[in-house]
């Protein structure tokens, strides 16, 4: 049976890209069958890199099967998978984020778990010198990968690893970072084609403080003024998506990339306390700007009180 190989729900450039560069090795190298499949429309960054790299969109779903094997790669959360996952054939897990605990498996299985910005830095480091056999599209994919979760390096999840193996793709591909990164975040940007509800799910993860249920969304951007001038309607649209996400409420963060700071949307007490009690804020109005906020995984969740 094929190997669907996949990350998380609300899939970001990381999300996209790993699966492809795993189902690409389990297939090539490995010789297990392997498919790269997606839980949801991927954001603009990511389908920028399908056509600049010419890769085919996975095909989306919506569960897996029981006992359908299964690669989970940029994350361990449940929340954030296929509903039947406890009933599918887990074979791995690559991610970097924290265990979060939850996922029951068949047999033993391979884990990494490494704390670097990405899922991509971890897979050059696994596949080694299978790495020569690679082609430049799924290079491609790999450094677009790395450049989206480091912010081309200012995140703070950023590691000299994650650095080192950016540089080495992008010499072997004859790739400007600098130039590149930024048609990326050029692509990310761009988000006017999407309503608020979307915006709102577009790169968000579901997280709990102390009996509280959040949807934790993040947009990271270039161009802050072009999401920000929608705040009224992302506020005004964020209850209906909260109670049909399960959720209290949902938390969004505009992040500035260029400024490297975030501005956190404030439509009422309950945001209102949580800005002022996770980031030491002064709340006057119905934005906060956080100064040097950039990550959801580092700077924001672990940071996050009620």
């Amino acid at each position: 049976m094929t190997t669907l190989v996949f990350g998380h729900k609300s899939p970001d450039t990381d999300s996209t890209g790993s699966p492809i560069i795993w189902a690409w090795y389990l297939s090539n190298v490995l010789d297990v069958e392997a498919k790269p499949v997606l839980l949801g429309e991927p954001n603009t960054e990511a389908l920028f890199m399908l056509d600049h790299w010419k890769l085919d969109k996975p095909e989306i779903i919506s569960d897996v099967a029981d006992d359908q094997p299964v690669v989970i790669v940029d994350t361990n959360n449940p929340a954030e998978l296929p509903a039947n996952i406890n009933n599918a054939d887990i074979k791995a897990i690559i991610d970097h984020h924290k265990l979060v605990g939850g996922l029951e498996t068949k047999a033993p299985i391979h884990m990494v778990i490494e704390p670097l910005a990405c899922t991509a830095t971890i897979m050059w480091k696994l596949i080694g010198k299978d790495m020569a056999q690679m082609p430049d599209n799924i290079k491609g994919a790999m450094l677009t990968c790395i450049l989206s979760d480091t912010l081309e390096f200012r995140s703070p999840t950023t590691t000299q690893e994650d650095k080192a193996v950016a540089w080495s793709l992008a010499e072997s591909l004859g790739i400007d970072i600098a130039e590149y990164a930024a048609a990326m975040f050029a692509a990310k940007s761009d988000v006017s084609s999407f309503s608020e509800a979307e915006l709102l799910r577009m790169d968000s993860k579901e997280y709990a403080v102390d009996g509280k249920q959040f949807r934790v969304s993040v947009l990271e951007t270039t161009s802050p003024a072009s999401v920000l001038d929608r705040k009224d309607a992302l506020m005004a649209a964020m209850p209906a998506v909260a109670e049909e996400d399960g959720a209290d409420q949902v938390l969004l963060f505009v992040v500035d990339i260029l400024n490297e700071e975030a501005t956190m949307l404030i439509p009422n007490e309950l945001s209102k306390t949580v800005a002022e009690k996770s980031f030491d804020a002064t709340v006057s109005g119905d934005t906060v700007v956080l100064p040097g906020v950039m990550s959801r995984k580092k700077q924001i969740i672990p940071n996050l009180k009620v």
